[in-house]
């Protein structure tokens, strides 16, 4: 079977499958279809019979807009995506939406679509292969081994995430990681020569990657040799710079914009078809070429082979192979809930007045010990964030079983890196930086929300209390603005006892976590059995008067204390106040309806929140009578005591804003 005639099949189904969507990318599924067939039938070791196995390798498609193409590899190679969901192709439940989704479709390995990430994210899968390897394999026993692909474009490349991610690829040797360039010279405006200039080659090689230059994309051997070439080379990640044709095939639009991203219309196509010498109709193809692509049999013969090796692994490491065997399934240990229960018990008897971000290392140096699967890191922070832990050696190119990842000064490209990380299996990533540079690295963990990713985001110095770095570096509306994200937990814990709940929380979470860590210390508060265990429903009563309260004064973090404080002035002056912690709205919100009223009863209308950030949020704890104190501003430069008091974060001015509640009834 001619190979163009294997590629031919991804162009015509990519084809057929945007002009029945009337919508779609064309461009580059047509492009990159020899560069891929060679790959897919020559290289990647995958079974479509079982899209989780461990050791399969990992394929991104980063310029995630041309998704018709993976989406014909899985299909052509026998995943279970039948041609039906082709011709759904961008349609409500389909299987194949317009950008890949992971958990959706099967052997979609990771979301892509903003661009740049996939290829952050493959970097991730990299270091995660790396870091397995180092831990389980053994002489004889290479039970990881695998490489990471990823097809990259000209917009990938123009983000700057690809220039953090890649930069600390080549800086970790990460020789397993294999990019492929798609060097078409277009993108949605045009010709890029005229905003992309970059000499790319030796920009890589300024990363420290190796770098194959002017394959040609089309030629099949010529990209055979470059693979193998790659593959040799253990030490650098590659890069793989494919000349190729936008729209190849399409004789009026091919090389032009226009093939990018819109259909190709019905002449086009019939022209192409000609030009291409696809004899066949719309989603139309032949049995013989089904059956060439068909990777059941290798794969299935494969993953055997890799079991065999397994199972001898196991005969002779069978501690390894049960461990191995959990963290690649995403389980805990058995006794980690106990274990877990009884670190929160002795944060609250051990009653230390510390800054939440020395109480969040704290909880690392207790969970730390049970998870061999954390890995942690800071982008440039580490001794501010205190991300590091006693039992954590350092990740780098020459410790690769390391367990704390120095990312340097790359938010985004830390987050979608952990973002891999998770999407890999077998680490549990974390990573911090401070609230405020969140912002950077928002998109990163936006996707993971998306995915439901189980990472970590350690976000330190929450609020004005940051201090004297002013306005720039106090994190405002930050907190506020993550907890809009869907799917993403926001913890702002009020003690240790609290931050080790949410760390608890977070480790066996199904999604995605940010803690927002104080830099200043915070008072140790006394709670019973009762109001420990409450903590988890992200809202609780801390403290409460003897009868049925008239105002109740709701906080988080380091608020919580002065509403505390208010409280005893609201006391002396007989008026009985109840204070709620809430350390997590999103996870306050989930509780049912009867334990969300026995904390905030609806007969109660006098009610203050009190968050050093933007209001909007707290409304709709306190209704038309209530009060919030926040700050809809930016901050200023001063030390912490000095910008709480001139802000009006105050016990006195809690005091007096619940007077003026319960005046309003």
């Amino acid at each position: 079977m001619p190979r163009r005639q294997l590629a031919n099949a991804v162009r015509a189904l990519a084809m057929d499958a945007v002009e029945a969507a009337k919508s779609g990318h064309p461009g580059m599924p047509m492009g990159m279809a020899d560069i891929a067939e060679v790959l897919w039938n020559d290289l990647l070791r995958h079974n479509p019979a079982d899209p989780a196995w461990p050791d399969r390798d990992r394929f991104v498609v980063s310029n995630g807009h041309g998704s018709m193409l993976l989406y014909a590899l899985l299909h052509l190679s026998g995943y279970d995506l039948p041609l039906d969901e082709l011709k759904r192709f961008r349609q409500l439940h389909s299987k194949t939406p317009g950008h890949p989704e992971y958990g959706l479709t099967p052997g979609v390995e990771t979301t892509t679509g903003p661009l740049g990430q996939g290829l952050a994210n493959a970097v991730g899968m990299a270091i995660a292969e790396r870091r397995l390897a180092a831990e389980f394999n053994r002489p004889g026993h290479a039970i990881v081994d695998h490489h990471t692909y990823v097809f990259v474009g000209d917009g990938c490349l123009m983000e700057g995430v690809s220039h953090e991610a890649c930069s600390l690829a080549g800086t970790l040797g990460l020789g397993k990681l294999i990019a492929l360039y798609d060097d078409n010279g277009i993108s949605i405006d045009g010709q890029v020569s005229g905003w992309f200039a970059d000499d790319t080659p030796a920009r890589f090689e300024a990363y420290g990657w190796h770098v194959i230059r002017k394959v040609d994309g089309h030629d099949a051997a010529a990209v055979a040799a470059a693979l193998q070439q790659a593959r040799a080379e253990t030490a650098r990640p590659t890069l793989i710079c494919c000349r190729t044709v936008i729209g190849f095939g399409a004789p009026n639009k091919q090389g032009k914009a226009s093939a990018h991203g819109a259909p190709l219309g019905g002449d086009e196509i019939a022209a192409a078809r000609a030009q291409l010498g696809w004899a066949y109709g719309p989603f139309e193809v032949p049995a013989d070429i089904y059956a060439a692509w068909d990777a059941r049999p290798r794969g299935a013969a494969l993953q055997v082979d890799w079991q065999d090796r397994f199972d001898r692994y196991a005969d002779e490491y069978p501690t390894l192979a049960a461990e191995f065997r959990r963290r690649m399934a995403g389980r805990l240990p058995a006794d980690f809930a106990a274990q877990a229960q009884a670190i929160v018990a002795r944060f609250q008897a051990d009653a230390k007045d510390v800054a939440s971000r020395q109480a969040s290392q704290l909880a690392l140096e207790a969970f730390g010990p049970l998870l061999p699967e954390l890995l942690g890191g800071s982008a440039d922070l580490t001794e501010s964030n205190l991300t590091h832990w006693s039992g954590a050696q350092a990740l780098d190119a020459s410790q690769p079983a390391g367990q704390h990842l120095h990312y340097g000064v790359r938010e985004f490209g830390m987050t979608a890196i952990m973002n891999g990380i998770a999407l890999h299996g077998g680490l549990l990533p974390y990573g911090g930086t401070f609230l405020v540079f969140s912002d950077y690295a928002r998109n990163g963990l936006r996707m993971a929300a998306l995915m439901g990713l189980r990472v970590v985001h350690v976000l330190t110095h929450d609020s004005i209390g940051l201090g004297e770095d002013g306005p720039t570096h106090q994190p405002v509306e930050h907190v506020s603005s993550l907890r809009l994200v869907p799917g993403l937990s926001v913890w702002r814990p009020c003690d240790a006892a609290e931050t080790a709940v949410a760390w608890a929380q977070a480790l066996t979470a199904e999604g995605p976590t940010a803690l927002a860590l104080s830099r200043q210390k915070l008072p140790h508060q006394a709670r019973d059995a009762g109001q420990l265990a409450a903590v988890e429903r992200g809202g609780y009563v801390l403290a409460d008067a003897a009868g049925e309260p008239e105002v109740i004064l709701i906080a988080s973090g380091s608020e919580v204390a002065l509403a505390m404080a208010a409280r005893e002035r609201l006391a002396a002056e007989g008026v009985a106040a109840r204070v709620v912690s809430m350390p997590c709205l999103e996870r306050f919100a989930a509780q049912d309806a009867g334990y969300r009223d026995s904390v905030l009863p609806p007969s109660v209308t006098a009610r203050v929140a009190v968050e050093a950030g933007v209001t909007g949020l707290w409304w709709r704890y306190v209704g038309d009578r209530g009060q919030v104190i926040g700050l809809d501003r930016f901050g200023e430069s001063a030390p912490a005591g000095a910008l709480f008091e001139y802000f009006g974060f105050t016990p006195e001015a809690v005091a007096a804003a619940a007077r003026a509640t319960l005046q309003r009834g």
